[in-house]
């Protein structure tokens, strides 16, 4: 058997999950083709989902960035919270994560969907969250302050993540097709703890636009930062995306 070099044939990405998650690791193994190394690590993480929870978050980013096999380069590190990342400042996430493993980016799934609907050329776009109401309201003001227009929202408004993780396939389809406004070009579905980023082509079937979903966008634009620009339609239209350029 031939002998991988991993940060060099082998690309590698590190992942930082909170501690309750249940769906990225699942994600990973759909989304990231095994030419791929996914290292990935936990956060301490409390329920609820709330501001004042996910705010705890920040001082563990750097000790966990630092467990992801050290010595070997990163090609991204992909933390994997939408709400967290919003609420902590994406520059303040990166500061934390570089100070535990530098001279890597830092890719968050907030950082890859404004990506993700540049690379799509999409701007009017509709989002589908699980949150509680005052963290989707979170998102979707830094969604509007980043210049993308929301024309609906529509929140499930579940607290506790693992409860995310467990919704059935029909509802999440049902709730990311109820979302969609006339005028939408693309629909963003929020939070990495709901299992959406395999549903992608079937809500892309129901709605007729692009659907870009928290996962979806960070593994995407981790695995272009590696290299990867393999082409992969049956996954979604993001999937069949290259990263456009860096967002002024």
């Amino acid at each position: 058997m031939d002998q991988l070099n991993y940060g060099a044939q082998c690309p590698v990405i590190g992942a930082l999950l909170l501690a309750t998650d249940l769906t990225t690791e699942r994600d990973i193994r759909a989304l990231v083709p095994d030419s791929v190394a996914v290292c990935a690590t936990r956060v301490p993480f409390e329920n609820p989902t709330a501001p004042e929870q996910l705010v705890r978050t920040l001082p563990h980013l750097g000790d966990a960035a630092r467990l992801i096999v050290p010595g070997v380069p990163l090609s991204a590190l992909y933390f994997s919270c939408t709400s967290a990342t919003i609420v902590l400042g994406e520059d303040k996430v990166a500061e934390a994560i570089g100070a535990g493993c530098p001279d890597v980016e830092v890719v968050t799934p907030i950082k890859a969907a404004k990506r993700a609907f540049r690379a799509l050329g999409t701007r009017r776009i509709a989002v589908m969250t699980p949150y509680v109401s005052e963290t989707a309201t979170e998102v979707v003001n830094h969604l509007e302050a980043n210049g993308l227009d929301v024309l609906n929202a529509h929140g499930l408004g579940i607290a506790d993540d693992r409860d995310m993780a467990r919704l059935e396939r029909r509802s999440i389809v049902d709730a990311a097709a109820a979302a969609m406004v006339p005028g939408a070009e693309a629909l963003f579905v929020s939070c990495t703890a709901m299992p959406a980023a395999t549903f992608a082509p079937e809500i892309e079937e129901r709605i007729g636009c692009p659907v870009v979903t928290s996962n979806l966008a960070g593994l995407w634009m981790s695995m272009r930062l590696a290299g990867i620009d393999e082409r992969m339609p049956e996954k979604g239209r993001l999937m069949d995306t290259l990263l456009a350029t860096e967002i002024a």
